[in-house]
């Protein structure tokens, strides 16, 4: 049975502990030199501190310490959290190669594997229950590094990936207590908090950036509890629903694989044609940005909701609406003007969103 009230305590202690460690984190980032250096790539004019991870982390310890959860695979989520925030530590001091990143979240992802935490089934239209057999371990990792670094990808702009986690993470917790699947709600609680109190921090103009300590832990995170609850539901479409939720950073991600491939540059290579990147060279503020995003986010939040438990009719109006917005956002992250992009032109004439978000 779950305790709305001390979930109600755990997300405040996640919140207040995230949100009071994050101050002598930054004093810490300063003095040990992890700092984010302004150069042509990215978007910020002065030196910040990075490490804000260490405080998001603290307050999802803090939390789940109040919360006490009992399950057999709790320890290798410790595990795997405790690498992939040290990996993302040496990252913001030292900036590790690429490959030394990839090793660190492979390290991560094996951790839950061996511990039995893996995708052993999904659930397709026509066909029903499919059992992945041998192909469950490299599909668990597969989706533990991807979503990681999807995570990590969109963290470009203030705010930007600590809220579109947030976002997604409300909607997988919807989804658990709907299914009733208790340490998926106990750790969206304490990740909610724990964002919340240090968005105070992060969003625009930001005191400091989560670095890769927090994009990575927020990633794998985020990964984790998916697999938790969501693949673990038998409803029709159970494998489209983490797809929908985690639809802007899956798609920005792979836009961004896809361009790179194109124009044979190599995938691990940074630039600056991500959705966000789109939209400030659009004419967009930086917050405005932020919040653009951030509807996006909630809107597939909602619909991957709507999903869990709907006829055939629903899934289908939804995949047909959520194409609809693949396309919309598919038109904003690709280069080249706005000449050249129906549904922006459309929907801008029946929501004048210039002159809305503008405001922003």
């Amino acid at each position: 049975m779950i305790s709305v009230f001390h979930l109600i305590i755990a997300f405040f202690i996640s919140l207040i502990t995230s949100l009071l460690i994050t101050y002598p984190v930054m004093t810490l980032a300063r003095k040990i030199g992890a700092l984010d250096q302004p150069n042509e790539r990215k978007v910020h004019e002065k030196v910040t501190p990075r490490l804000g991870g260490l405080g998001m982390f603290s307050g999802v310890i803090a939390g789940l310490l109040y919360l006490q959860p009992n399950h057999p695979e709790i320890m290798a989520i410790a595990l795997g959290s405790l690498i992939i925030v040290l990996t993302g530590v040496l990252d913001d001091k030292y900036e590790l190669r690429p490959v030394t990143k990839l090793l660190g979240q492979l390290t991560a992802a094996l951790v839950l594997v061996l511990s039995g935490l893996v995708i052993e089934v999904i659930t397709v239209p026509f066909f029903g229950m499919v059992s992945l057999g041998y192909l469950s371990i490299p599909i668990t990792i597969l989706w533990i590094v991807g979503v990681t670094n999807a995570i990590n990808l969109i963290d470009g702009l203030d705010g930007l990936a600590s809220g579109v986690s947030t976002i997604a993470i409300s909607s997988i917790l919807v989804m658990a207590i709907i299914d009733s699947r208790l340490l998926v709600v106990y750790l969206c609680v304490v990740l909610i908090g724990s964002n919340i109190g240090f968005l105070f921090h992060n969003f625009h103009p930001a005191k400091i950036y989560m670095g890769d300590t927090g994009s990575l832990f927020l990633g794998y995170s985020i990964a984790v509890i998916s697999m938790l609850g969501l693949f673990k539901n038998l409803a029709l479409f159970s494998f489209i629903i983490p797809m929908i939720v985690l639809a802007v950073p899956i798609l920005d991600t792979t836009f961004a694989i896809v361009r790179r491939i194109y124009n044979k540059e190599s995938i691990m290579r940074p630039d600056k044609k991500h959705i966000h990147y789109q939209l400030l060279a659009a004419g967009f503020s930086h917050r405005a940005t932020v919040l653009i995003i951030y509807c996006f986010s909630t809107i597939f939040g909602i619909l991957a909701i709507l999903f869990l438990n709907g006829s055939t009719t629903t899934y289908y109006v939804i995949m047909f609406f959520s194409l609809f917005l693949i396309q919309l956002f598919a038109e904003i992250v690709s280069p080249g003007g706005r000449k050249r992009k129906p549904l922006l032109t459309l929907l801008n004439k029946v929501i004048p969103l210039d002159k809305v978000i503008q405001k922003l």
